[in-house]
Parts: structure tokens; C-alpha cells; sequence
């Protein structure tokens, strides 16, 4: 068995890496999603995609609400979606996002 508290992450995508070897985290795939869903876990479904993979502000904030004795989870822009949009900025095309 092998866990994983914290660790090393891709400097690029800011995602937890894979694998015992590198003393990765466990890979959380588009199936175990749908099983959560199923389940009705959308709590820890959100921080498990989001504070607990590649939140790198709301991944410190988890720890600090822990420190306090807080249980409020607010979950930023997973660094993966930065990532995205860097991509498309780069193919010449204009993405404006909105917060609401």
C-alpha cells in the first residue's frame, strides 16, 4: 500500500506526479469521477479535481483552514485550465474569462 501526504508536483500542469517511484500520488481517473458522481460525492469530488490536484492558492488555503480549525473549501482555477488557455492565447485566438 502507499500513500502519499504530500510531495513533488509537474512543474508544468502543477498536478501531484504518478507513481510509487517518484513518490507520486494516486491517479483519479474519468471513471472514478463518474463513481463519484453517481454517489452523490460532490464535495469530495471538487477536492479531489481542484485543492487536492493542481489549486496551487487554494491548496495552501486547505492547509491554513486546517491549522485554524476551519472547514470551508473554496477552490480557485485549477492550474490545468491555465495551462489550456495559454495554449489556445498562443494559436492567436482572444479568451477574456468572466467572474460572476
Amino acid at each position: 500500500m502507499h500513500a502519499r501526504s504530500t510531495g513533488p508536483y509537474s512543474l508544468v500542469t502543477q498536478q501531484p506526479l504518478g507513481g510509487k517511484a517518484q513518490f507520486g500520488g494516486q491517479r483519479f481517473g474519468e471513471m472514478e469521477v463518474w463513481a463519484l458522481e453517481a454517489y452523490g460525492a460532490a464535495y469530495v469530488l471538487q477536492e479531489m479535481l481542484t485543492v487536492k490536484s493542481d489549486d496551487v492558492v487554494g491548496r495552501t488555503k486547505v492547509y491554513e483552514n486546517i491549522v485554524k480549525g476551519e472547514h470551508a473549501i473554496e477552490a480557485g482555477m485549477p492550474e490545468s485550465f491555465n495551462v489550456l488557455v495559454k495554449e489556445i492565447r498562443s494559436l492567436g485566438l482572444d479568451m477574456e474569462l468572466e467572474r460572476s
